[in-house]
């Protein structure tokens, strides 16, 4: 062997050392047929396979099962033999049955005389690298998705020179072009026509690529010609090499939000108004209430003193809670008002705002009724604001009720709720009304309010407070001059059995036993029975005897309060009544007289037959310390 040729069989040794130490592609050979006949570290690392395991078997056992089944292998071999070489990527089996994504380049290989002797095949795993443009394009995918479904904002993109290039379904809600209409045309079809000629949006375009950013409001055009108040961010895009590829815009319709503004500007400056006016109506008010206070003070005042004294009073105390509201109803729009809830009696807070509204309506003569859980009910609120609420609903019913007619307040407790209604038979509520019963400076129907005083502020106000409680209220009515229903709802609320002093708690005898309350005056029996109520008794009133006589044989009460002095029928007179009833002797007694122990003579009426007496106005000690020492079944 010549030197020549030595030198040609070291190099073929060093070719083959070469390729079969590659490690990360697979190189291997096949025969015409496609039979492998080589087989490089690369080939046994990327499919799995030693080279005794493949040598000799046709190479489509590398191939997933529907390629073999559409005879993929060979038709490759034939393309590569008459093309003298072919390339694909698809997907590759390895030995243990996992799929990899393959770079495949095969190389016909002839002799000298262009005879096909084989084929060259070159196999490199490109999985990873496709698992990246996968996620690329998902992410490109999602993105485009994310930004075509968005529907608050126009997005779209322009070309360096303001070109439409994209529309997304937020640029057609906002501005009413659909993408066909608008991609290829410039961006200054959104621009007032002033704007144009301004140069504004040549300006846009510069100032975002010198800025790296711009952001700012303005007037932009609609598709029908209509304007709105736009928020617009424009960002200039580049690629990897810096160069300019166009512009990023973001158009938000802020004609709302700048209408809000503007309310809200108006808003705090009617909040600084009613907080001046308060405040100035503050300072007269003062001295006049001294006056008063003084007047009262005097002593054995003429009688047309002290009408006109008690009709300042009056009219003054009207007035001061007028400011007072002038005040609430600019701290509820500024969200001034705070609440401090805490547990709190609801039996306390009734007594606290029927005390509050009781003048008004005694002034019209109306009847009020309540009605309450027998036991105690307590609920998480803010007393001061919910008396406020009650106060301003017993007011509101007291307004629009004739002379005459009834009020009723009335609660319950189920499933930690709390539930009042306040019931009256005036002059109802319209269906036009309903809607803007609870808005401020609203009086409902213009001729009833017209008749009324007040500044359409209580209901608001009312409203807002149980709000801020959690709460929900309303209001209902079968229509004008049927009466109406005001509702309200509060959480956090229980019943706990109450029990007074000096009473066995061991043995039931709570408070739920039945009271009869009798007087012929309806504001005495009345304002006793509330007492009583909330004092945890059920409570009924009669205003004569036989009517007494009859409320007795229904309810079995346990204890009556008797007064003495009433026609027909007197207290005494009642009492034999009922002592001859059934059961009757057991009733503990209570004679309510307005004749003193000073007072008393052998021709009053006789006291006999009471088990106690109370001296009117009944104070609340004397009746709490009564019934603490007094068993009632």
């Amino acid at each position: 062997m010549d030197k020549q040729e030595n030198h040609a069989v070291a190099s073929a040794d060093r070719f083959r050392l070469l390729v079969e130490s590659v490690q990360d592609y697979a190189i291997f050979m096949l025969d015409p047929a496609g039979i492998v006949l080589s087989w490089n570290a690369g080939a046994a690392r990327l499919k799995g396979y030693a080279a005794d395991e493949v040598i000799g078997r046709h190479f489509s056992i590398f191939y997933p099962e529907p390629a073999k089944q559409k005879m993929w292998p060979d038709h490759e071999l034939l393309l590569a033999a008459q093309n003298g070489t072919y390339e694909e990527e698809g997907w590759r089996v390895r030995k243990d049955g996992n799929m990899f994504w393959a770079n495949v380049v095969i190389t016909a290989l002839r002799d000298s005389d262009g005879t096909l002797t084989g084929f060259g095949k070159v196999t490199r795993d490109l999985t990873e690298r496709r698992l990246q443009e996968e996620a690329l394009r998902q992410s490109e995918e999602r993105f485009r998705l994310l930004i075509e479904g968005v529907r608050d904002y126009a997005i779209y993109m322009l070309d360096p020179l303001g070109m439409i290039q994209s529309w997304n379904s937020g640029a057609q809600l906002i501005k009413g072009y659909a993408a066909s209409e608008v991609m290829g045309r410039h961006y200054s079809m959104f621009f007032r026509s002033e704007d144009v000629e301004a140069g504004l949006p040549t300006k846009e375009l510069r100032d975002a690529l010198q800025q790296g950013r711009t952001e700012e409001e303005g007037w932009r055009v609609r598709k029908d010609g209509s304007t709105f108040w736009a928020n617009i961010v424009m960002a200039p895009i580049r690629g990897a090499d810096g160069t300019h590829l166009g512009f990023a815009k973001v158009t938000r319709d802020m004609t709302e939000r700048s209408r809000l503004r503007n309310l809200e500007h108006s808003s705090r400056q009617m909040n600084e108004f009613l907080a001046m006016l308060a405040h100035e109506l503050r300072n007269p008010l003062a001295p006049i209430r001294n006056a008063v206070s003084i007047l009262q003070l005097e002593p054995a005042p003429s009688a047309t003193v002290r009408n006109s004294r008690d009709m300042i009073d009056r009219q003054l105390s009207q007035l001061t809670r007028l400011v007072d509201d002038l005040l609430d109803a600019g701290r509820m729009t500024s969200g001034k008002i705070r609440i401090k809830p805490e547990r709190v009696s609801f039996n306390q807070i009734v007594a606290r705002a029927v005390e509050a509204a009781r003048p008004g309506m005694d002034a019209r003569t109306h009847v009020f009724k309540l009605v309450v859980p027998a036991d105690d009910v307590w609920v998480n609120a803010d007393e001061m604001r919910l008396v406020q609420v009650l106060q301003n609903l017993l007011s509101n019913a007291s307004k629009f009720t004739p002379a005459g007619g009834a009020i009723t307040l009335s609660a319950s407790v189920a499933q930690g709720r709390l539930h009042v209604d306040v019931t009256d038979n005036g002059e109802g509520i319209s269906p036009a009304s309903m809607e803007s019963i609870f808005e401020l400076f609203s009086q409902g129907d213009g001729l009833a309010a017209s008749r009324q005083s007040g500044l359409g502020i209580g209901l608001s106000l009312a409203r807002s407070l149980v709000e801020m409680h959690g709460g929900s209220i309303w209001a209902s009515s079968p229509g004008a001059g049927q009466g109406s229903t005001f509702s309200f709802e509060l959480p956090g609320a229980e019943i706990q059995a109450h029990r007074t002093a000096g009473m066995d708690s061991d043995e039931n005898r709570g408070l739920t036993a039945r009271v009869l309350v009798v007087d012929d005056n309806r504001d005495a029996a009345d304002s006793l029975a509330e007492i009583l109520r909330l004092l945890g008794y059920r409570v009924r009133t009669a205003y004569d005897g036989r009517t007494a006589l009859e409320a007795a044989l229904q309810d079995k009460p346990s204890a009556v309060f008797l007064d003495i002095g009433m026609p027909e029928m007197d207290g005494p007179a009642v009492l034999r009544a009922l002592r001859a009833q059934p059961g009757g002797t057991a009733i503990f007694a209570t004679a309510v007289t307005g004749y003193g122990a000073e007072d008393e003579r052998a021709e009053r009426p006789d006291f006999s037959g009471f088990d106690a007496r109370l001296l009117k106005p009944v104070a609340l000690a004397d009746l709490q310390e009564l019934l603490a020492n007094v068993r009632l079944a």
